[in-house]
């Protein structure tokens, strides 16, 4: 044990080093001084505006409208999201790239009606809804960080790529980002500050725009941003085109199939306290890892049954990462071998809803988590996940989990959550659960690099943050989709700071993954020892 402390010791006090030359800095920016220096440094602000868009048509709009939250948003996280986008564009391109924004947004929020509202008490006065004034507007930003004199502070499009768009890349978020609009769990978020539900921020940089694009987590989950940021690339196109703009279909704001009737108000009952953070975390940092096309096809061939069963990819790689992860934290948290470790990965119901279908674009919340505490699915105890089943079946674990979630349960468990008084409450938080709790959420359908906004396409994307919420796992797309390139989904461990370079340096693990670099540091952690 001794030596295992000194082991943690020298991890903590050294910086966490990547294999290539992937990451030009392993925590902070080398273009933010002041980020790295006790100095008091001077740094004018750079040039920003602000536009204060009404969608397109608002003058025709009614006094007010409102859009109920669904029983289902309330079981999201009580945060906001920020996806950014990342662009290469010459620089006699971005004066028109925010007049196209501009006029593309104006479409988008006039369709995406939501988007362009605050969260307020219904008329029930325990419920929320988006309610969308006459003349709300919603704030697109637009600061310029490309002047060449300041290629010092700032980073160009080619250092963000250099050090694959990590967070840690642009130094302070805060610079970035609609404040307080960044991922967290915060005050600002809750539905009882009437928060906006959007806003946006063209940040231009040498050679190119990083677009960060906030929304609250109630109205939109991952594939809900998806098909509102599709919708506003075709806009844009259409607006640069000059051609005809992409209808909007109403179903896509019709959330009727996820709001539960609620019984009358003496006949709720309480729910449970509010999550939160379990004291058993320490300060977290997110790692960015890759995995090539060629070595995904060799974990699926090396996790897949003898008896010809099924499995996909995910299968096959959630089931690696969450045996490794488990295998290299166990000789520091020592969990009991016989105890379970909580599973959790989010299924996107867009694909899986039949009576009736909903479109692909649809607002909201429309993903359901599966869950190891409920699943009618044998979970493996510690020891059985890290040596004592073989690889495949603890992939076959994961496709009974995913394959657990259906559309008559999710039905069921929204009627339960429609008789909870707060429903706020009922959220997910992973980081309330002990350390070496998982939850995998998967955006590889949210592949950008093909949308064409007009006056460029998307590099990728990337959930910018300066929050760590330990056990997350975000899976990304490649960022090519070339049959000829060995890219593979890349992803990013929330992890545990002290721990990171044990799992770095793991051989076993790193005969898959490729480590690319700190993604993410938590700004507003302390140290732990």
């Amino acid at each position: 044990m001794v030596a295992e402390n000194d082991k943690l010791k020298r991890i903590n006090r050294s910086t966490i080093q990547p294999r290539s030359h992937y990451l030009i800095s392993p925590f902070a920016s080398p273009f933010y001084p002041l980020l790295n220096s006790a100095q008091s440094v001077e740094i004018m602000a750079p040039k920003q505006d602000v536009f204060h868009l009404h969608p397109f048509g608002w003058e025709n709009d009614p006094e007010q409208e409102t859009f109920a939250l669904s029983t289902l948003d309330y079981l999201s996280a009580m945060s906001y999201n920020n996806y950014a986008l990342f662009f290469r564009m010459d620089d006699t391109m971005k004066p028109r790239a925010v007049e196209i924004m501009k006029e593309g947004l104006a479409r988008t929020i006039s369709q995406a009606r939501h988007l362009c509202c605050t969260i307020e008490k219904d008329g029930t006065g325990t419920g929320y809804s988006f309610v969308k004034k006459k003349d709300s507007t919603v704030r697109l930003f637009v600061q310029w960080l490309d002047a060449p004199e300041d290629a010092d502070k700032y980073p160009s499009i080619d250092d963000i790529e250099k050090a694959n768009f990590s967070a840690v890349s642009l130094g302070d978020l805060k610079l970035w980002s609609v404040e307080p609009m960044t991922y967290g769990e915060k005050p600002e978020a809750k539905p009882s500050a009437n928060p906006i539900v959007s806003a946006f921020k063209m940040n231009f940089v040498r050679g190119g725009m990083v677009f960060n694009m906030h929304h609250h987590h109630y109205s939109n989950d991952a594939m809900g941003w998806v098909g509102y940021t599709r919708q506003l690339a075709e806009n844009c196109f259409a607006a640069f085109n000059n051609s005809i703009f992409p209808t909007w279909d109403p179903k896509n704001q019709d959330l009727s199939l996820l709001i539960k009737k609620e019984p009358l108000e003496d006949q709720k009952v309480d729910g449970p306290p509010a999550p939160e953070r379990h004291p058993g975390h320490v300060q977290g940092v997110a790692l960015l890892f890759h995995l090539p096309k060629s070595k995904a096809a060799e974990l699926k061939k090396l996790a897949s049954p003898t008896d010809g069963t099924w499995i996909s990819t995910y299968d096959a790689f959630t089931a690696f990462i969450w045996r490794s992860i488990t295998r290299v934290r166990a000789p520091v948290f020592n969990p009991n071998p016989a105890s379970k470790i909580f599973f959790c990965e989010g299924v996107d119901m867009r694909r899986r809803f039949h009576s009736p279908a909903v479109p692909p674009r649809i607002r909201g919340n429309v993903m359901f988590a599966a869950l190891s505490i409920t699943a009618p699915v044998e979970q493996p105890t510690v020891a059985e996940l890290i040596s004592e089943w073989p690889l495949s079946r603890v992939a076959q674990y994961v496709r009974q989990m995913t394959e657990s979630v259906t559309q008559d349960g999710v039905n069921k468990t929204l009627e339960m959550v429609a008789t909870i008084r707060d429903k706020t409450s009922l959220n997910i938080r992973i980081d309330s659960l002990p350390p070496m709790s998982v939850l995998f959420t998967d955006h590889r359908d949210a592949y950008m690099a093909s949308t064409d906004f007009g006056f460029a396409k998307p590099i990728t994307h990337r959930h910018l943050t300066d929050r760590i919420t330990e056990g997350v796992i975000i899976v990304y797309p490649p960022r090519s989709l070339d049959p000829e390139s060995d890219e593979g989904p890349e992803f990013s461990f929330f992890y545990e700071k002290r721990l990171a370079q044990t799992l770095i340096e793991d051989p076993e693990f790193g005969k898959y993954f490729e480590y690319r670099g700190v993604d993410a540091e938590d700004a507003s952690a302390e140290a732990s020892n």
